[in-house]
């Protein structure tokens, strides 16, 4: 897997890091803090109502 770190990462701050899978259209995320920790794996269709969600305000 080829880990990045997400535009939205500052120094010091809380990050995530992304790794996609293109031909399985699965969406990584792992913590930058806590790499051994595992990752969360979201479907692309999944990965891309949550990044709509976010842009339009809909989360508490």
């Amino acid at each position: 897997m080829n880990w990045r770190t997400t535009s939205y990462t500052h120094n010091g701050g809380n990050c995530v890091e992304v790794s996609e899978s293109h031909q399985q259209r699965i969406h990584r995320i792992r913590d930058t803090k806590n790499r051994t920790h595992g990752y969360l794996e979201f479907h692309r269709h999944e990965w891309q109502s949550f990044l709509h969600a976010l842009r339009n305000n809909e989360l508490d």
